[in-house]
């Protein structure tokens, strides 16, 4: 584990104020996390971090949300739903009531996604599975059917149920994120959705193993509109080298990148840390506080839904 940087320095934190974190785990979940939902909403207001995105691979999780800032007035948390087979996979269905119940973002199939072998595969002599994995294979072994979930035909073509999905989240102006989808998934889904109307299309962890776009086809998904997801914990993990995860944000420019942190996970730093932490290796990788800015604090709030924040309050 890197961990080289365990505290965010002060500039960082005064850069991130007012940002929200897009992509957080955290308690209650089916997988130990480092802490809940209401403790974070409590230590954002002690930082000044607007809010966050509450992510769950298995439920949705707007009520919850709607629960954390009746508890923690003036932090913004936001429920999204993960379409696993949890959620009965595509299914428009769970759009529809997920977006009724106020959350923000969807996520594409990420345990279950046809791409993400991880948790489908008998693992290898010695493999290091993730939590989510390990838990795939527990569930299998007590005899659930827990089948990945397509997105596409054979012949690469959007599914009829996928763009069911897409339309509901085109008519109730959700973000789409395209969660652990394969390279060839993505760029059909990115374009099926900004055709369905979508307007606000996050590719995830672009450098997480299971996606690894290469810098060209990041440049592709930029222009079409798509931001690419900058996580803090995919280079901090050692999934990908600082230097590649620094060389194609640069190469993608901060207009369409935005930075999340992941965190949750009890060996890795705190979630409340992580947007600083990241704009601390942006800044020594030679980024400007204002191109910092646009990643964590402008895009972020954009992608939330919260209203710019004025030059005269900004950092």
């Amino acid at each position: 584990m890197n961990n080289e940087l365990s505290q965010p320095s002060q500039r960082a934190r005064e850069l991130i104020r007012g940002a929200v974190d897009l992509h957080v785990h955290l308690d209650p979940d089916v997988i130990r996390r480092r802490i809940d939902d209401v403790e974070l909403a409590r230590r954002c207001r002690q930082t000044g971090q607007a809010g966050f995105v509450l992510k769950s691979h298995y439920v949705p999780t707007a009520e919850r949300a709607a629960l954390v800032r009746a508890a923690v007035p003036g932090v913004e948390v936001l429920g999204s739903i993960t379409l696993n087979a949890s959620v009965g996979g595509m299914n428009p269905l769970a759009v529809e009531i997920a977006a009724r119940e106020g959350a923000r973002t969807v996520w594409l199939p990420t345990v279950d996604a046809v791409n993400e072998t991880a948790g489908h595969e008998a693992p290898k002599p010695g493999q290091n599975l993730p939590a989510w994995a390990k838990m795939q294979h527990e569930l299998r072994s007590q005899g659930m059917q827990v089948r990945p979930v397509p997105v596409v035909d054979d012949s690469g073509r959007v599914l009829p149920e996928t763009r069911a999905v897409l339309e509901r989240v085109a008519h109730h102006q959700l973000v789409l994120a395209t969660g652990h989808l394969s390279r060839d998934e993505i760029f059909a889904v990115v374009e099926a959705a900004f055709d369905a109307g979508v307007e606000q299309v996050v590719v995830t962890h672009p450098e997480f193993p299971s996606q690894s776009l290469s810098e060209e086809d990041q440049l592709a998904l930029a222009r079409k509109g798509a931001f690419l997801e900058r996580c803090f914990t995919t280079p901090h993990t050692n999934k990908v080298s600082w230097e590649v995860w620094l060389s194609r944000t640069r190469a993608v420019g901060p207009e369409r990148n935005v930075v999340s942190t992941d965190l949750g996970q009890p060996d890795n730093p705190a979630p409340e840390d992580g947007l600083a932490l990241a704009a601390d290796r942006l800044l020594a990788g030679g980024f400007s506080e204002e191109e910092v800015l646009t990643m964590t604090l402008k895009n972020t709030r954009f992608l939330a839904g919260l209203a710019p924040m004025h030059a005269e309050v900004r950092p």
